[in-house]
């Protein structure tokens, strides 16, 4: 992950899901109070889009893991150079290991909802330690670094374990809309996030290099911050706003029709009693 490419890959991990969340819990919520308007209304179709869900997860994080083994210039599944007598490639092991609780948190996911062997609460407990243990990997990560490097990494880790928190309470408040909603916004915050590090800490092209030790730099990405998460809400309102629209166009377009087979059936029994 020490370069742009490092965060911009969990970056659009994030991204993705939380774009999905953004999309998914207001149909949810909007279905689940008009159980007619779509087939996803039902209980049984939320399952396998969860299900379904568990495995785009599980295969995401599978891809981190061998991304970050398997770099050019990566440890390759070696843990400890004896010859030299040091760890070898420990950030890419740290990397790996936040992998690998998303890819158990996948897997959580698919036995949960694809079977009746584990409780339905198992997948937000397993998600909010996959989230818990990212932050806690980048606590620790970010030891020693320069100022504006560790000022950026230290407000991911409000996003981090904001919604590590936030997942863990619904394990107790399964299918709040506001717990999903906070939820879905401090992940799509994360994602964006995640790529606004890698533009500060790596330029691409050529771009200018940030002074690690301006306090000007910090204010201004503190800022900057506050309209990525800003950013994170419109996306919610647009998407919540458009799925509301899109249901209620449903609803209003069965019920026309529902209308008209009404009144061509009582025109048919009118002719009907005049014979």
């Amino acid at each position: 992950m020490g370069n742009f490419k490092g965060h911009a890959l969990p970056g659009s991990f994030f991204l993705l899901f939380g774009l999905w969340w953004s999309v998914k819990y207001p149909l949810k919520y909007v279905c689940r109070k008009n159980k007619n308007a779509c087939y996803l209304g039902s209980r049984a179709g939320f399952q396998r889009l969860e299900f379904i869900e568990g495995i785009i997860k599980a295969v995401f994080a599978l891809i981190g893991m061998i991304a970050e083994q398997f770099v050019p210039d990566g440890p390759h599944l070696k843990l400890y150079n004896y010859e030299e007598n040091h760890w070898d490639h420990l950030m890419n092991w740290q990397h790996a290991t936040m992998y690998l609780f998303y890819c158990i948190s996948g897997l959580v996911d698919i036995v949960a909802h694809g079977t009746n062997a584990l409780p339905v609460a198992m997948d937000r407990m397993m998600l909010s330690l996959a989230v818990f243990v990212e932050g806690f990997l980048f606590y620790y990560h970010i030891h020693g670094r320069a100022m504006l490097d560790l000022h950026v990494h230290q407000l991911l880790l409000v996003a981090i374990f904001g919604a590590a928190i936030c997942i863990f309470l619904e394990v107790f408040f399964r299918g709040s809309i506001v717990l999903e909603m906070l939820r879905t916004s401090l992940c799509i915050l994360q994602g964006s996030w995640f790529w606004q590090i890698g533009f500060v800490l790596y330029p691409p092209n050529g771009s200018p290099e940030w002074n690690q030790m301006d306090h000007n730099n910090m204010m201004f990405l503190t800022m900057c911050y506050c309209w990525h998460y800003a950013f994170a809400f419109l996306i919610l309102a647009v998407n919540y706003t458009i799925v509301s629209w899109r249901v209620r166009s449903k609803i209003k377009q069965a019920q026309s029709v529902e209308m008209g087979l009404l009144k061509t059936a009582e025109r048919d029994q009118e002719s009907e009693d005049e014979i």
